[in-house]
């Protein structure tokens, strides 16, 4: 690790990613960070929470983290995972001696992160602060988590106003709150799509033939009877529809791709493929004709796209998507999910409507805008030198 000497003048901020959507989100954040150096001693520590998953996204950014923690172990339970991630993050931060942690999200690195940091003294940042789907169970355990961050937080980067409204309405000041946009926008301006797709898998789907449904699906609210639901739902679909094919990748964990592969293994038309790069992720996003998804991340990029997405899930934390015309909530029941899908395929004015949608999520500036506020409030009197804040011994 680092000696906690840094710079003279510089402010020291260590930013925390574990999964993969932590290391998009956060990817134009750290290169914000990098870019100011002469403001910022900027140290990168990695749980690798999800780490096959992660290291593609730091090898698609050309990230390579200062710290890594390699906490990943085979079929962990969350409760292991957390309190491994406290144990080893409290050890990282007492050494690198942060004058303030930056995490992102909702995931168990971010509430071990916060709370860690916490028990150090050390000020911790929030991106991402404020999304709600107000239901402890849906999606589990992200909504107890992002509950716990904002609890533990100092700077709550809220991505859109309704998320700034959320945090209000549970007693945070308003002085602690900042829309910012969200970084996913900031994150998808910075790749290309273009080209060929990486994987041979994806060279074989008939994009240009037929009319390409995007699915992921992979919550663990959805494992067992949902999942297999959502499955049998796609097998309608593509026999109802011929000039229709399926491309889900199909995420590691067991109790999904076990389930995956029994109900759809043998079903023409359906692509079940290996978890893809980023970059190959987004070519399928610009190349789809729609999207079919429980995951949160792509409930935000699909608009980027322009592309129709359908949630399955009850609730979503990002109703925004929604709001704006550009996705709906479909659930798990296989029926339903059919319907829903029939009509993007049959009704042009549908399609049309929710794919010509307002982006809601900003406009490609979040990252920038959560470095300068880092600037303003590390640098001001009024806050102090953010040592004030006492270490918690026991």
């Amino acid at each position: 690790m680092r000696s906690a000497l840094g710079r003279p003048g510089r402010r020291r901020i260590v930013t925390i990613i574990g999964t993969r959507p932590e290391a998009i989100k956060m990817a134009p954040v750290i290169r914000e960070l990098e870019r100011c150096s002469e403001l910022f001693e900027h140290i990168l520590v990695a749980t690798a929470q999800h780490r096959q998953m992660l290291d593609q996204v730091l090898a698609t950014f050309r990230i390579k983290p200062d710290v890594d923690l390699a906490l990943m172990q085979p079929d962990q339970d969350l409760t292991t995972f957390a309190s491994h991630a406290l144990a080893r993050l409290g050890d990282a931060f007492r050494d690198l001696g942060p004058e303030l942690v930056l995490v992102q999200g909702d995931t168990t690195t971010v509430v071990a992160a916060a709370l860690a940091a916490v028990y150090q003294g050390v000020r911790v940042g929030h991106v991402e602060a404020g999304l709600r789907s107000f239901d402890s169970r849906n999606p589990f355990p992200e909504e107890v988590n992002r509950r716990l961050a904002a609890c533990l937080t100092d700077l709550r980067f809220a991505p859109t106003a309704r998320a700034r409204l959320n945090l209000l309405r549970e007693g945070v000041p308003d002085e602690a709150i900042f829309v910012t946009g969200n970084t996913i926008v900031d994150a998808l301006a910075s790749m290309s799509v273009d080209g060929d797709f990486a994987s041979a898998e994806l060279v074989r789907v008939g994009f240009d033939r037929h009319r390409v449904l995007l699915v992921t699906a992979h919550r663990r609210e959805n494992h067992g009877a949902p999942l297999r639901s959502i499955c049998r739902a796609l097998k309608t679909i593509v026999r109802r529809f011929p000039d229709v094919e399926v491309v889900y990748p199909v995420h590691l964990n067991p109790n999904v791709s076990g389930l995956v592969r029994e109900e759809l293994g043998a079903t023409a038309r359906v692509h079940l493929v290996a978890p893809v790069s980023y970059d190959d992720l987004l070519r399928m996003l610009k190349r789809c004709y729609l999207i079919l998804t429980d995951s949160g991340g792509i409930q935000e990029e699909a608009p980027s796209f322009h592309k129709p997405v359908l949630v399955l899930r009850a609730v979503t934390e990002r109703p925004e998507v929604v709001e704006a015309g550009a996705g709906r909530i479909v659930g798990t029941e296989t029926a339903r999910i059919v319907e829903e899908t029939a009509r993007l395929l049959v009704d042009a004015d549908r399609y049309r409507s929710m794919s010509t949608a307002e982006n809601p999520f900003g406009d490609g500036q979040a990252a920038r805008r959560i470095v300068d506020i880092l600037d303003r409030r590390l640098s001001s009197a009024a806050w102090g030198s953010g040592t004030e804040r006492q270490a918690v011994n026991p």
